[in-house]
């Protein structure tokens, strides 16, 4: 008996090491993917300060060469009017006509109208000088970029772990077992028009709710070419037509058409975004009154809405838009914070 117990002991502490193993191991896979990840936005930046670089060199060149060009073109010119001019004063000489000699004497004796070329240089550029300012630049965006990563990592400590809330969804969404994922579909189902639940709009609300603290969730938007992203008043109206904006409990931005971003102000903001995001974050800090997005991938703000006035409990909002015949058929899906997501 003494020995099937150490025996089970043994087994048990096998299993803890084993365990323990898995654990590690997967802790230095997490951490070598997200090094990976830094270091490759990191090394793009490089690279696109590296080719923004080489471009302003060669239109520097090219300007340059094309002030050149202009410029021995224009002496050119004055070389073949004097050297006409000697021609014509050489063949006037050799003339026996002293009337046509005195005719043509006073036209040709004043000098012909000339540049002064006694100031005019062509001095090369300072190329070095371009070099220094470009990596002095990159110098800041690399500081920038890297703060930015270290306040998105602080930020997942306020990760939550958000479900879509079906009784919120309007009858044309589809939802995943797990309330995780949403996209909109053409059948309407014959659903109960609860006063919790969007009609006509396609939308739904996170199940959880916040009024206090801070909170973070990271949401799917690749493929899409239509969606709405952010948090609202549970108190909003869920029916008829909305318009977005913080006056009426939405702090949201969108996609349209695409290509056209804008946060959802009173009067609404169009964003100039540099790439096309495929995972948003957003960061809500209730007391601070902020809700921030994010461009995870690139650890890069969207837009903040500040100032804000909390009041009343805040969900998660999310709509997937219309289906558009099949070209926004992408459902937005919410992340998972296990294992890697974001930085």
């Amino acid at each position: 008996s003494s020995h099937h117990t150490m025996w089970k002991q043994l087994l048990q502490k096998l299993e803890e090491i084993r365990e323990s193993v898995r654990i590690r191991k997967n802790a230095a896979d997490r951490g070598k993917a997200e090094g990976v990840k830094m270091f490759t936005a990191l090394m793009e930046l490089v690279q696109r300060g590296l080719k923004e670089l080489i471009e302003k060199m060669e239109e520097q060149q090219e300007a340059e060469k094309t002030e050149a060009e202009g410029l021995i073109k224009e002496l050119e010119e004055e070389i073949s009017e004097l050297m006409k001019r000697s021609s014509e004063v050489e063949q006037l000489s050799r003339s026996k006509d002293h009337l046509h000699l005195l005719q043509h004497f006073c036209s040709l004796n004043a000098p012909p109208a000339t540049k002064d070329w006694t100031e005019v240089m062509v001095r090369p550029s300072s190329y070095e000088e371009t070099v220094l300012r470009a990596v002095a630049q990159l110098e800041d965006t690399l500081s920038d970029k890297i703060k930015m990563m270290k306040k998105m990592k602080i930020m997942h400590q306020f990760a939550v772990d958000v479900t879509l809330d079906p009784l919120t969804a309007n009858p044309h969404l589809v939802l995943s077992d797990d309330g995780k994922q949403v996209y909109c579909s053409d059948v309407w189902k014959n659903l109960p028009d609860n006063k919790e639940r969007f009609s006509p709009c396609a939308c739904v609300l996170g199940k959880q709710n916040f009024s206090s603290g801070r909170f973070y969730f990271e949401v799917q938007v690749k493929g899409k070419t239509e969606w709405t992203l952010g948090v609202v008043k549970e108190s909003i109206n869920r029916k008829g037509d909305i318009t977005l904006s913080p006056k009426n409990g939405y702090w949201t931005v969108i996609l349209r058409d695409g290509n056209v971003y804008k946060a959802c102000e009173d009067h609404p903001v169009i964003l100039h975004l540099k790439r096309v995001p495929e995972k948003v974050g957003v960061f809500v800090d209730y007391e601070e009154g902020v809700v921030s997005f994010y461009d995870v991938d690139a650890a890069a703000l969207i837009y903040s809405f500040t100032h804000c006035c909390f009041t009343h409990k805040l969900h998660p909002y999310f709509s997937p838009f219309n289906n558009d015949g099949g070209k926004n058929s992408a459902p937005l899906i919410i992340c998972p914070f296990k294992g890697v997501s974001g930085w």
